[in-house]
């Protein structure tokens, strides 16, 4: 697996993990399964907090594939010239 199908992976792990720390977090407002979540010490600002870094992760991770990327198709490019 390369560095830039690995960064995907990381970036899409992290969106679906933060969607569902967003959902848990509307589940804990609405009254739904909240004595599960006290039970787990995580209160509605926690979910909240973990979703917004996942989602960080994820930008920060799609971000450097995109670069990635980009670098590779320059770095072709220059390869082919050069021949």
């Amino acid at each position: 697996m390369g560095h830039f199908a690995r960064l995907q992976l990381v970036g899409r792990i992290t969106y679906y993990l933060g969607w569902v720390s967003l959902l848990f977090g509307g589940l804990v407002h609405l009254n739904v399964g909240k004595t599960l979540f006290f039970a787990l010490s995580l209160t509605k600002r926690n979910l909240f907090e973990v979703s917004v870094v996942l989602f960080v992760i994820c930008m920060a991770t799609q971000l450097r594939a995109l670069a990635l990327a980009g670098s590779q198709v320059s770095g072709v490019g220059k390869r082919e010239v050069a021949a």
